[in-house]
């Protein structure tokens, strides 16, 4: 192929190839002609432009293909365009000429076509440069067309359009020829032929005027002509012409002279009557509808309605939103005329009327709805609001004129009910769509909504009735707090009119529609309601039998009811589940002869009555079944079942009573039937065993009652037939956007598809779609397919001798009919059949015995070869499903071998197509069949069949079944994929495009193909390269072809390829082909292009938004999709299109493809995305309105610059995206969201201003997030303010982020302060209209927590500006202590437990915060102090912004503290397991009801552990000595301490000690941190686990809990077992450490405890008998631990469970394993040594709480582990600093050997010994070789120094360990290392002044004459650096502290010593001056000493000073010169006082 990539066709390589291979040659080559001619330089093609022409005018002859004859077209023009044109005359002669040839034959018809085609092309790009030429052609291609077949004409119309394009204005003189041609194509019986017609004059009528002037008539009635046996497409094509005609006629204003005269304007009305016309007669004249309608048949066909339907959506549409919104109520009151009583005609029979309905309704749902803007619709909804009171009043007139004409009143009351039905289904779908955004139209007490709604539920027509109900259902979803409302309003109704037939039907539909719209609301109604409305239900069901008149109604009404609150579920259905019971049994005769009894009584009505009331009854129990599976006990079974027998009896009667009391019973009876088959369909089989044979015999009958003439197929079988199956029946069975009205053509001409009106009982039931309506099928088409499904339940259920008998019976009854009704049956059987194999292949059951086999196989084999394509479809997926079943090979391959056999002789459509599915469907459930020669043989057969070009039906099913079998076959097709592509090649390149289903299947095999192929095809080899190009030019044809359907192919096929080869797609092209098709009219392709598209952006998000607008900037010509790439990018045209998008799939993979791009690209892009996400919310910002924000509760002062904020920045500019809807607007604010946390991902710098303006600078291209933030607070604001609650939940939570991770951005302009501070009038405008009265909630709740994370961020330091959002939580919690009583009626009690608990949350977690920073304050005031001078003021700012806070939450906090431990009695009893049910009070707790329990726990477990925490500081900050005097006396309306828990309260005491209230409140607090922190679930969040242990942190650091800990042993070591194992399972530091934080505090409590019984001990025994004592402390006399009962033992393994998880290398088993290398020093992550240092804080404190005895037990362990992270972890670091784990193990070995313990008399051998034994080890670490170079000596050393100096002095005086001592400091004072040095000397300096002689002597005799030493040389040897100069000094210190601890006859030789070396560092006065810092330094730091010294040694000072008059001199200088710079200073003091105190400041930190 790559030899076809040249600018000439190579034809030397083309002559070698076969026939097929040079088609596909041809195609490459021009395809690669196509792109390159555009870049070809104009000199290049000139030079090449004859051959060229040549090449390509030869090509014609070869008669290309229809792709080919396109492609080569288009190149001709483009070369003619830029190379020369003066050849073109001879091409278009040639073409001419080739068209005039009399060559009738097929061979020639290619060529023709090419010709007509490349002349299209050619005026299409040329135009007017070809001059007059025209006239020639187009007569000549006209003349053409007068004996062409359907191709030619089909071509010759597309070729006219294009030359009319290209000509333009001055084809005129050619208009009417074309016109006369096109009239007659637009009726022509080929449907391509239609389409290309409709295209032609669509083009045409672009300048020939007299089409929408003088001609407009005849144009509009040959349109409604070509709606008749039109199909989707013509339907689509003809109504884009017929509706743009009809609005260019409306709109136009310039008329040509030559018309004027008899011209006259068009106005809407004659517009409007025009499609009415269509509407209401069809395509017939005016005068022949007139005949018809004397004979009284229906004379308008369907598809013309429906076509009609289109045009004026495509009318509208044209004319766009705008005048749409000015002429709406012209426009409203014709549409709605069209059902009316003004034209009985449409709506005469019930068919007609629902047909009609349907249209009219898709009309306003698809302007109103889908172009309005939300503003707009309101408007709209007022209007039809209008338009219902009018039609209301008419009724009114009629019902109550009691006059002698009401005969013709009640025809214009059955007449207006159509209308009404259209205005109330658009009501509900518009208030439905607006959703909460509503709220102000249902406000508008003008307009009146909901009275007119309620108005008409007493219509006397029962569809309008059930509609009504329908549309405050759509009510109550988009409002909810409208439902408790509406169904007060009802019920209330009901009860008072309960004699009105009209208004117990209607109020009890309303009521039931009500309650079904409760599962949609997520905040629920009231509990309460459910009795209510079940003491109706009884009430309508008691009284039905006292009036005749209305027996019916109640009796249908309360069952209703009963069905109806079902779907509330089990919670409220359980409290009334033995009254429904009880009913449903008295329902029922008890036995068989009260039936029989039953039976001779009565009447006609009295049966009706029954029926109807056993229906209900059996509706009800079916809904209970389905909504409260949950109550489904064995028990509730049991009583369910006694009275199904005699409902089975009834059915077995049915027949009988039927034929008794005639016709009236029709309905009833077949409504019981298919009632009961729902019910039985949903109960376990078991349950009814009994009935088996009774019911199947009804059963039987059913499906082959052959009176029936409906055929039901388009609804029996769909769902039967597999999804992909069902695309070969053409685009009636697939998605489009207009599915609604299309539906009605599939069906059989007596039913248009199913009404409300049909079954009452679908108004609560949850509909399949979105707001469409639910439209349940007539009681006959529903009993059917109720029947088919209960007997795919039965089947599988019976015996197999049961089986063979009904399938015989079926078969029988098959061949008793004949025609058209043995279809019928055969189709409700097939039905059946197929459901009950696919109930048998699920549940793995067999089939049964060969007879059972055979009998099942005639039964399908004879549906394969039926006359309907959908019952042929079923049978193969049946047979498919019966070789699942049977799953017998053998019996499979007979299968097979049959349709192979049937394959081989049929030749006729029907059976060829079936059997040639059944083989593909074969492959779909075996997993392939694994014969090789059967995949042969099925593979030739369909080869063959494929290529059948007299029967594109054959080609369609039998390539589709290739698909199948390529999908299915796996890895053993490989063989043939070769071939099956070179195939399916050849077909695209050469089938007709008309042809559509046959490229539509080519398209599902291609994908199978690529599919097959997989990865291989990123291959390199020439095999796999020849497939690959292949695979690519295939979809290059697809992409070409006319078909929608065909493209959407083609794209996914290019999906497939990029996800297996992506080097190999040309991503360019791809992505300027999906943005053409963005915004198709066919939704499938829309789909496909999205999808694409998602697949796109997960790899290559930037380049594919690149390409988009590339290709919009390069496009000049035809590229004008409705998106605006250009400005907004892909990005916004997806925006805009999901706004505009109903389908949900398809808005679901939009948002999926933004979210992707988003998160690869908003970083980069930052100011795009915001900008876009501004620009959808900002659209709303218009509707927003100031005055929502009440700021009248302030001060004057503040209301100002809260309202600016609101009304700045709302310039008209010009908006891309024009009123959005409100849910693209919560998307808007959910990518704000995720932008927000992208940002953080990538930099610190987002949330850093000054950092951000930094780069910002240095490359102007970088964006931060910070720099937006002002764009943020907006958007937040205009989603928090909106009408929308979920926008308004949206822009809350957007609110929550910006303020979490904002708050601590600082403001670099003015410090001290934060960059949110200035928008704190913002945040508090968006919060307080959260706050009001009749704010939903949810929305409150969510308000809640930003004001406590607003409070809590510290932005706002001044209390007054605090107070603003502070009080808006005030006012809540007023509400919270408002109780119970005071709750809003309008939702479920949860609700309130939701919002009571989301104020308690955000007070406790201001409160925490608050108590926190007072902590940390506290702290710092601490630290300040210390600092001398500090700044006063500063200081004061700081504590009054903490204490502010803490004051502001003090004044409430008596109150919250009850509130908060009443919140958590509740959740302590909520947590009990169930088995405690019993024990938890009857009547609910303080904040949640009995009832409602379930809804509340997850509102208690979303808030309880902040809640906690609060109380905990709460009750520590007290103490817990305050107990409130009033409390107990006073008995509250709340229980509000957990001192009532679980008592009765005639047992409690009146008053409860303090004593007893701490301890309750202290068991409550412990018990809910236990109970979670044992099992808290893997999901828990972090948040909940830190608060609680910071809870109890918080509850043990006051002494009274710590007593009772500390006092309860056991408690305590149940605590620290379940702390080990949260610290097991958890991994997190932040965890760990707060748990090791519990433990420390818990060990303090115990230590707490032994000191006090020890203190009491001795004070009781006195000291006189000291020995005797007792011992305390674990361990007792023996020294034992008990594991498990033992504190300390539960305490070592925690914290070795700790050190050993970061230091593997301590665990003595671990060290000698291979795992851990041994010697090499880890250094721990930060986190790490953190939890170190902790845990042996923890350690160095366990002998504390031992006694004696027991501290010698654990002892080694302690010393084991301390010395161990020592010797792990004493790494030299490079600053010299200590790790942190080294100075935690010596701060801990320092406690531990200071213990007391160490010196009592009973346990101080012990412990000397084990002293001694440690110290060994520690200078053992020094001796291992090898480790001495990384080990770090001060650490030792320092150890060594804490033996030495904290033991008692046996420990360490042993000879030979203090020899090993001493010679450690000798090595490491002779150290090269400064650093090391002068850590020695601070050592020895410590040792040195050790008071026990013993212990320093040794020490000071061996090392004090080398240090001296040392300092004598230095004299020689100045210092260097500060190091050295260090090293000196500290030297200087050991020896003055020597000289002052030496004896009296030895100090006078020690200052001796040192006075020289001192002198010898002072300089004079010249060398001073060039000195360095170090050398000055020193100097000053000798000086000091001398002067400290002299005076306090002053007769040696003397005696040295007379005796060395040098030294003298040199002193007395040093001294002059220091004096003489102290006065310098003062005087530089003097000047400048203020920068003393802050230089001061300096160095005091230092």
């Amino acid at each position: 192929m790559e030899l076809a990539h040249s600018l000439l066709l190579n034809e030397e390589a083309y002559n070698q190839l076969g026939e097929f291979q040079k088609a596909e040659f041809i195609f490459e080559w021009l395809q690669f002609l196509e792109k390159l001619l555009p870049v070809t330089s104009r000199a290049d093609i000139r030079e090449n432009q004859k051959k060229l022409v040549e090449q390509l005018t030869s090509l014609l002859n070869n008669s290309p293909g229809p792709p080919t004859r396109r492609l080569l077209a288009k190149n001709l023009a483009v070369l003619y365009s830029t190379g020369d044109t003066f050849s073109v005359y001879q091409t278009i002669d040639k073409c001419n000429e080739l068209i005039r040839s009399k060559d009738d034959s097929p061979s020639y018809l290619p060529t023709k076509l090419a010709a007509v085609v490349c002349l299209g092309y050619l005026y299409k790009k040329l135009g007017r440069i070809l001059g007059n030429s025209f006239t020639d052609t187009v007569g000549n291609v006209l003349k053409a067309m007068k004996n062409a077949e359907s191709q030619g004409r089909y071509e010759i119309m597309l070729s006219l359009q294009n030359i009319l394009n290209g000509l333009g204005a001055a084809a005129i003189p050619c208009h009417r020829d074309i016109y006369k041609a096109a009239r007659s194509c637009l009726t022509d019986r080929s449907m391509a032929v239609r389409c290309a017609a409709a295209k032609c004059l669509l083009e045409l009528q672009n300048e020939a005027v007299f089409m929408w002037s003088t001609d407009l008539d005849s144009v509009v009635t040959l349109c409604f002509k070509s709606f008749e046996g039109s199909n989707y497409d013509v339907r689509l094509a003809v109504s884009k012409l017929l509706g743009t005609i009809l609005a260019r006629a409306l709109t136009s204003k310039q008329i040509t002279a030559s018309t004027k005269h008899n011209f006259r304007r068009v106005s809407l009305e004659d517009v409007m009557e025009l499609l009415g016309t269509g509407f209401l007669r069809g395509s017939c004249g005016f005068l022949r509808a007139s005949g018809d309608m004397l004979k009284g048949t229906s004379s308008v066909s369907r598809d013309v309605r429906v076509g009609v339907t289109q045009a004026y959506v495509v009318f509208v549409s044209t004319l766009g939103a705008q005048w749409l919104e000015r002429s709406f109520s012209a426009f409203l009151s014709h549409i709605l005329d069209l059902v009316s009583q003004s034209h009985p005609k449409a709506v005469q029979s019930a068919v007609d009327a629902i047909g009609c309905r349907r249209c009219v309704s898709f009309i306003l749902r698809a302007t109103v709805g889908g172009l309005l803007g939300e503003k707009a619709q309101i408007a709209a909804a007022k209007e039809i609001c209008q338009a219902i009171w009018k039609l209301k009043k008419v009724v009114d007139a009629a019902i109550s004129d009691g006059n002698l004409e009401t005969k013709i009143n009640t025809t214009d009351v059955t007449a207006s009910q159509h209308v009404l039905v259209c205005a109330l289904q658009e009501l509900g779908s518009l208030i439905h769509g607006l959703g909460t955004t509503a709220a102000p139209l249902l406000q508008d007490s003008s307009t009146g909504v909901l009275e007119a709604v309620i108005s008409v539920i007493v219509h006397p027509s029962i569809s309008v009735r059930l509609t009504a109900a329908w549309c405050l259902r759509c009510i109550a979803v988009a409002l909810p707090s409208y439902v408790s409302l509406l169904l007060d309003r009802c019920i209330e109704r009901l009860s008072a009119l309960k004699s009105c037939p009209e208004a117990v039907t209607g109020y009890s539909f309303a009521v039931a529609a009500l309650l079904g719209a409760v599962k949609h609301c997520p905040l629920g109604i009231p509990h309460g309601k459910g009795k209510v409305i079940m003491t109706v239900a009884e009430d309508l069901l008691c009284s039905a039998s006292q009036n005749s008149r209305i027996s019916l109604q109640r009796m249908q009404a309360g069952w209703l009811l009963i069905a109806a609150l079902m779907t509330l579920g089990p919670a409220v259905v359980q409290h009334h589940l033995p009254r429904i019971l009880l009913l449903w049994k008295c329902i029922f005769p008890s036995s068989s002869k009260d039936l029989e009894t039953e039976k001779t009584r009565g009447d006609a009505f009295t049966w009706q009555v029954t029926l109807e009331g056993r229906a209900g009854a059996l509706c009800a129990i079916k809904s209970f079944v389905s909504h409260c599976a949950g109550l489904l006990t064995d028990e509730v079974v049991q009583r369910l079942l006694p009275p199904l027998p005699s409902a089975v009896d009834l059915l077995t009667q049915l027949s009988s009573i039927y034929k008794s009391y005639g016709n009236s019973l029709k309905t009833p009876s077949t409504v019981y039937r298919q009632k009961l088959y729902e019910l039985l369909a949903v109960l376990p089989p078991k349950a009814y065993e009994g009935d088996f044979s009774a019911v199947l015999k009804e059963l039987v009958t059913d499906l082959t009652v052959t009176d029936s003439q409906i055929d039901a197929s388009a609804f029996l079988l769909p769902s039967l037939c597999h999804e992909n199956d069902l695309l070969l029946l053409g685009p009636l069975l697939q998605e489009t956007d207009h599915r609604f009205i299309e539906e009605q053509l599939l069906l059989g001409n007596n039913i248009t598809g199913g009404s409300l009106e049909y079954d009452p009982y679908s108004i609560y039931e949850k509909f399949a779609k979105g707001d469409s309506v639910p439209k349940p099928l007539p009681p006959a088409l529903s009993v059917i397919s109720a029947a088919s499904r209960l007997f795919g339940v039965m089947f599988s259920h019976i015996t197999e001798s049961h089986r063979l008998q009904v399938l015989e019976q079926l078969l029988n009854s098959i061949k008793q009919t004949k025609g058209s009704r043995q279809q019928i049956v055969q189709l409700h059987i097939v039905s059946a059949f197929s459901t009950s194999l696919k109930r048998l292949a699920n549940c793995k059951g067999s089939l049964g015995s060969e007879e059972v086999r055979r009998s099942a196989l005639m039964l399908v084999m004879g549906a394969l070869e039926s006359n309907n394509p959908l019952l042929r479809c079923a049978a193969a997926e049946c047979l498919a499903r019966l070789a699942q079943v049977v799953s017998d090979s053998a019996f499979t391959a007979g299968l097979a071998q049959v349709s192979f056999d049937k394959l081989k002789s049929a030749r006729d459509v029907v059976s060829r197509t079936g059997h040639s599915l059944a083989l593909g469907c074969l492959y779909r459930y075996l997993g392939g069949i694994s014969s090789t020669q059967h995949l042969n043989a099925c593979v030739g057969i369909l080869y063959t069949l494929s290529q059948d070009s007299t029967s594109p039906d054959v080609q369609a099913w039998a390539l589709h079944s290739l698909s199948l079998i390529v999908d299915l076959a796996g890895p053993l097709y490989h063989v043939h994929v070769e071939p099956t592509l070179s195939l399916v090649l050849m077909l695209l390149l050469s089938v007709p495009p008309a042809y559509a289903e046959v490229h539509q299947s080519l398209g599902r095999c291609l994908n199978a193909l690529i599919t097959t192929l997989g990865p291989e095809l990123q291959g390199s080899s020439t095999a796999v390269s020849a497939l690959r190009t292949s695979c690519l030019l295939g979809c290059a044809v697809m992409q070409d072809n006319p078909d929608c359907l065909v493209q959407a192919q083609a794209i996914s096929c290019l999906q497939q390829l990029h996800m297996f080869a992506p080097r190999h797609v040309n991503l360019s092209n791809l992505v300027s082909c999906l943005c053409m098709n963005l915004c198709s009219s066919y939704l499938l392709l829309r789909r496909a292009v999205v999808a694409c598209l998602r697949q796109l952006v997960q790899r290559e998000a930037a380049e594919v938004s690149e390409y988009a607008v590339a290709l919009v900037k390069e496009s000049k010509e035809d590229f004008t999709p409705d998106v605006n790439i250009r400005e907004i990018g892909l990005e916004g045209a997806l925006l805009g299109l999901l706004d505009k998008e109903l389908d949900p799939r398809l808005c679901q993979d939009i948002k999926e493809t933004l979210t992707h791009m988003l998160t690869s690209m908003a970083v980069e892009k930052l100011s795009f995305w915001l900008k876009l996400c501004k620009d959808v919310l900002a659209a709303s910002a218009d509707f927003n309105t100031v005055a929502s924000i009440d700021t009248t509760q302030e001060e004057e002062t503040t209301k100002g610059d809260d309202v600016s904020v609101l009304t700045s920045d709302s310039d008209d500019r010009f908006h891309p995206f024009r009123n959005p809807r409100w849910s693209t607007r919560v998307f808007a604010a959910e990518c704000v969201c995720k932008i927000i946390s992208q940002c953080e991902k990538a930099g610190s710098a987002h949330f850093d201003i000054t950092l951000a303006q930094e780069r910002k600078q240095r490359d102007s291209r970088d964006d931060f997030l910070v720099l937006h933030l002002a764009d943020l607070i907006r958007m937040a604001f205009m989603a928090a303010t909106d009408h929308s609650d979920q926008l308004r939940l949206s822009g809350l939570q957007m609110l929550q982020i910006i303020v979490r991770k904002f708050a601590a951005v600082p403001e670099p302009e003015f410090p001290g302060h934060v960059i949110l501070e200035q928008y704190q009038a913002n945040v508090g405008a968006a919060l307080r209209p959260a706050f009001a009265p009749e704010t939903p909630p949810d929305v409150t709740a969510k308000a809640c927590q930003v004001c406590s994370a607003w409070m809590a961020s510290g932005v706002v330091s001044d209390l007054n500006d605090l107070r603003r959002v502070h009080q808006l939580l005030v006012s809540s919690l007023l509400k919270v202590q408002a109780g119970k009583e005071a709750q809003n009626e309008q939702y479920n009690e949860s609700t309130s437990t939701m919002e009571v608990l989301a104020v308690l949350k955000a007070w406790a977690e201001v409160y925490i915060v608050a108590v926190e920073k007072q902590k940390n304050q506290s702290d710092t005031h601490k630290h300040s102090l210390k600092i001398v001078n500090s700044s006063e003021e500063s200081y004061r700012d700081v504590t009054f912004s903490a204490s502010g806070l803490l004051d502001l939450v003090q004044a409430d906090l008596g109150t919250l503290s009850k509130l908060w431990l009443a919140a958590l009695q509740d959740f302590a009893l909520l947590t009990l397991p169930p088995e405690y049910a019993s024990q938890l009070p009857a009547e609910g707790g303080t904040f949640y009801t009995a009832e409602t329990i379930e809804n509340a726990r997850p509102h208690y477990y979303n808030s309880w552990a902040l809640i906690l925490y609060a109380t905990a500081l709460w009750l520590t900050s007290t103490g817990f000595l305050i107990v409130d005097p009033d409390e107990g006396v006073t008995n509250l309306s709340r229980p509000v301490t957990p001192t009532t828990m679980c008592q009765d309260s005639s047992t409690r005491p009146l008053v409860k000690s303090p004593e007893d209230v701490n301890t309750d409140r202290f068991h409550l607090i412990l018990g809910i941190s236990v109970e979670f922190l044992c099992s808290p679930g893997s999901d828990a969040a972090m948040e909940n686990i830190i608060a609680c242990l910071h809870a109890l942190q918080a509850l043990f650091d006051v002494p009274w809990p710590r007593s009772k800990i500390g006092g309860d042993q056991e408690l305590g070591v149940e605590l620290l077992n379940v702390l080990h194992r949260l610290i097991l399972t958890r991994e997190s530091p932040d965890i760990q450490l707060a748990a090791l934080e519990v433990v420390r505090l818990i060990l303090f409590a115990a230590q707490e405890h032994v000191k006090e019984k020890r203190r009491s001990a001795e004070v009781d025994d006195g000291a006189a008998e000291k020995e005797t004592l007792p011992e305390f402390g674990e361990g007792k006399d023996t020294g034992g631990l008990v594991p498990g009962k033992s504190l300390v033992f539960a305490t070592l393994e925690l914290c070795v469970c700790i050190l050993v998880r970061q230091l593997p290398q301590l665990n003595p088993k671990l060290t000698c394993s291979p795992a851990v290398p041994p010697g090499k020093h880890l250094l721990l992550s930060e986190d790490g040594s953190r939890l170190v240092a902790a845990a042996l804080v923890i350690l160095s404190d366990v002998p504390a709480i031992c006694s004696p005895e027991g501290s010698v037990s654990v002892l080694p362990t302690i010393l084991y582990l301390i010395i161990g992270v020592l010797k792990e972890t004493a790494v030299k670091l490079r600053d010299g600093q200590l790790p942190l784990t080294v100075a935690a193990s010596l701060q801990a070995l320092k406690g531990l050997l200071s213990s007391p313990m160490a010196r009592a008399e009973k346990s101080q051998n012990a412990w000397t010994d084990l002293l001694r034994s440690a110290l060994v080890t520690v200078l053992d670490c020094w001796d291992q070789d090898g480790l001495l170079q990384e080990l770090d000596e001060i650490s030792l050393l320092t150890a060594i120094t804490v033996f030495v100096m904290s033991t008692s002095p046996e420990v360490t005086t042993v000879e030979c360990l203090q020899k090993r001592c001493i010679e450690k400091f000798k090595t490491t004072l002779d150290s090269k290392d400064p650093l090391v040095q002068c850590k020695c000397y601070q050592l020895l300096h410590s040792i040195f002044q050790h008071p026990n002689k013993t212990v320093s002597y040794p020490y000071i005799h061996s090392l004090a004459p080398s240090i001296v030493g040392k300092l004598q040389e230095t004299e020689k040897a100045k210092p260097e650096n500060a190091a050295e100069l260090q090293v000196i000094q500290e030297g200087i210190k050991v020896v003055t502290a020597l000289t002052a601890a030496a004896e009296e006859q030895h100090r006078a030789h020690l200052v001796a010593c040192i006075l020289p070396i001192l002198i010898s560092f002072l300089l004079d006065e010249n060398a001073l001056v060039s000195a360095t810092i170090s050398a000055k330094n020193l100097h000053e730091f000798a000086l000091q000493t001398l002067m400290q010294i002299g005076p306090q040694y002053s007769s040696v000072f003397k005696k040295l000073m007379a005796s060395s008059p040098t030294m003298k001199g040199r002193l007395e200088s040093a001294i002059k010169g220091n004096q003489e710079s102290i006065k310098v200073k003062t005087t530089k003091h003097a000047k400048n006082p203020g920068k003393s105190s802050s230089i001061q400041l300096k160095t005091n930190f230092l």
